[in-house]
């Protein structure tokens, strides 16, 4: 379990944190109307992601006797988290849009989530195999991935709402900044792992 907690904690970690458009909305919504409104954008993820959740098990437990597959999806995921990685290491802050128009958080925090590709990107290529991965060692391996990346996922963009709302500089901090980069070398770790895994079942690889 201990290796799967530690992936939700990390995706779920990095996800919430990492500049993007919902992260966005979080931060300009509590800019212009407090942390209450900022706080409602980042539950979003909670409202739009279990279609996507349960579409992409569905797919891959489809797949689960073809392992070239498997391992193609595997190392595009490994790809994915590289790119991720990426982009934290080279961030330097979050651009607003400070007009002000009227607030519909919960609207327009699911409207920015459910258009965003990186959740499908995520939940297809990296989410799923994760938790199917998971499930076969036990139930509560695959309930321990998904609940603590939700949990981090939300819980970081909550708290980061609420340090924008207290110290409206926090989000070009250096240690925001900082934070990022080592989560980026971080998912940097786990593409490795996936490709890895990605290679094993092309049978490039040796290993379990």
């Amino acid at each position: 379990m201990t290796y799967y907690l530690l992936a939700g904690l990390t995706f779920g970690f990095t996800a919430g944190i990492s500049p993007g458009p919902l992260l966005t909305l979080v931060v300009s919504e509590t800019l212009k109307y407090g942390k209450k409104e900022g706080i409602k954008v980042a539950m979003a993820p909670l409202l739009t992601d279990l279609p996507i959740v349960a579409l992409s098990l569905f797919v891959l437990s489809r797949l689960a006797n073809f392992h070239a597959v498997l391992g193609t999806i595997a190392i595009l995921g490994g790809i994915f988290v590289a790119i991720l990685g990426w982009e934290n290491i080279r961030a330097k802050s979050i651009e607003i849009n400070n007009s002000q128009q009227k607030s519909h958080p919960i609207r327009k925090g699911v409207i920015v989530n459910a258009l965003n590709p990186h959740p499908y990107l995520f939940w297809l290529t990296v989410g799923a195999p994760l938790t199917c991965k998971a499930y076969q060692i036990g139930l509560c391996e695959a309930v321990c991935f998904i609940l603590t990346f939700y949990l981090l996922l939300v819980s970081t963009k909550i708290g980061l709402a609420l340090l924008v709302d207290k110290s409206r500089e926090f989000i070009k901090n250096k240690t925001y900044i900082w934070t990022l980069r080592i989560l980026g070398i971080i998912l940097w770790i786990f593409a490795i792992i996936l490709i890895k895994d990605g290679l094993k079942s092309w049978g490039i690889l040796k290993g379990a």
